[in-house]
């Protein structure tokens, strides 16, 4: 299994999660919550840390933090040794408390910064029992969880000091009463509707659209081989589709553009370009043309199927492989 990418700035944006050894619990009461909250805390005051929001579930953690001098390697080393240290004197144990690395997740601040929030919030009616309940009762399970951010996002009376909660309020109208109330409907209709974010995960480590994407590729991933660290690969294939289309589209003689918004055969092409050779699934390929994945899945085979006998599509396919070659294609490939 490929390691996640770490990628460090002044100013970066993760959502943090870390597991239990074995799924085993990393919270065996209230007072172990506690500790941990305060362990949080000061290493966040230590390391000069935000943290936007957090929840606390059984056997995992969930945090959405800023780090203004570009040190989360330093600050969460210091927080998972020092609360596993307490786990193990309290427990009369020892040995790993967390199932491998922590997982970091980069992301967009404009784009994804609301989502990830309530994607964190939405996690205690996510248990299996819980999402069986009527709408109500998730609702009821959620207001009166204690090991949580959200009770300060709707009531100033239920907030933590370590935790920053003017920026994501500012999106609903402020860190107000009618802000307030508008986070906590969002939420309400975030319940049945349901949040998720992991089909929009790109290398297992960055959340943003395609700007923030090329980004993070030009400015820390230039060099890094894939197989030192191949969740690369993922990133440079999602950020080579714009190579893709522009060859596809000299060769079809059409603009790039086009590609997007026509039917038939030039589509079929494109979308099965961008699925083998820029790595995007059938899901994000449809993203991309305003169809779902099935209809992508479709138009594939039936390019597939028209390809076996039509000598000028197989053509037409070899000229923008070897408009590829040079550039992007041999990046896909190494």
């Amino acid at each position: 299994m490929s390691r996640p990418l770490r990628i460090q700035y002044p100013g970066a944006i993760y959502h943090i999660t870390d597991r239990g050894n074995e799924q085993k619990s990393i919270f065996r009461d209230d007072e172990d919550r506690l500790r941990f909250l305060d362990i949080l805390a000061q290493s966040v005051k230590t390391y000069q840390v935000k943290v936007h929001c957090f929840v606390l579930m059984s056997n995992h953690f969930h945090l959405l933090v800023e780090t203004p001098l570009g040190n989360l390697g330093d600050f969460m080393r210091h927080f998972t040794i020092t609360y596993t240290s307490y786990f193990n004197r309290q427990h009369n144990r020892c040995g790993h408390l967390y199932q491998g690395r922590y997982k970091s997740l980069l992301i967009e601040k404009d784009a994804y910064f609301s989502s990830v929030s309530r994607y964190i919030h939405l996690n205690p009616v996510r248990v299996n029992d819980i999402r069986e309940k009527t709408i109500g009762e998730q609702l009821d399970v959620l207001w009166n969880y204690q090991w949580s951010s959200l009770p300060g996002y709707r009531d100033t009376k239920g907030r933590y000091e370590f935790v920053e909660y003017g920026y994501i309020l500012e999106e609903f109208g402020g860190d107000t009463l009618a802000g307030r109330r508008a986070y906590t409907k969002q939420i309400e209709s975030d319940v049945p509707e349901g949040l998720s974010i992991k089909d929009k995960i790109i290398g297992q480590s960055l959340l943003g659209g395609d700007g923030f994407v090329s980004w993070v590729s030009d400015k820390f991933l230039k060099g890094v081989k894939d197989r030192e660290r191949p969740a690369v690969g993922k990133v440079y294939r999602y950020g080579a589709k714009d190579e893709i289309l522009k060859a596809a589209a000299e060769v079809l003689e059409m603009r790039p553009e086009e590609l997007i918004k026509t039917s038939g055969i030039t589509r079929y092409i494109s979308m099965d370009l961008l699925y083998r050779f820029g790595g995007l699934n059938n899901r994000e390929i449809g993203e991309l043309f305003g169809v779902d994945y099935s209809t992508v899945s479709q138009s594939r085979k039936r390019l597939r199927q028209g390809m076996k006998h039509d000598e000028e599509l197989q053509g037409l396919f070899r000229k923008i492989e070897r408009l590829l070659s040079p550039g992007c294609y041999r990046t896909l490939q190494e």
